[in-house]
């Protein structure tokens, strides 16, 4: 499974500690991530509010799963985002 992890906090930081344990993961996307998560997973340089940058990289990539730690981009509606794009409507999204 490939995921991408949205945020740079402690709790995201927190967030990709555990998923990089996980036997199912294929590779784990952080953005922007922070240099400590860059030994937990490939930080990548995209805002987490950049719904048009996330979009194209969870295309180009595969990404299965998007795992959004802040709470801005929920309450600035990425979840309708990807719902009203075609080519994510089959990706997961959760959040906190």
């Amino acid at each position: 499974m490939k995921i991408l992890l949205l945020g740079s906090g402690g709790r995201e930081h927190a967030l990709a500690w555990k998923i990089a344990q996980s036997p199912k993961l294929d590779k784990l996307y952080i953005a922007p991530g922070n240099p400590g998560m860059g030994r937990l997973g490939e930080n990548v340089d995209i805002k987490a509010n950049d719904f048009a940058a996330i979009g194209s990289f969870v295309t180009d990539k595969g990404i299965d799963m998007v795992v959004v730690g802040p709470e801005v981009p929920l309450v600035e509606g990425i979840v309708d985002y990807f719902a009203s794009e075609p080519s994510l409507q089959g990706v997961g999204i959760i959040g906190p």
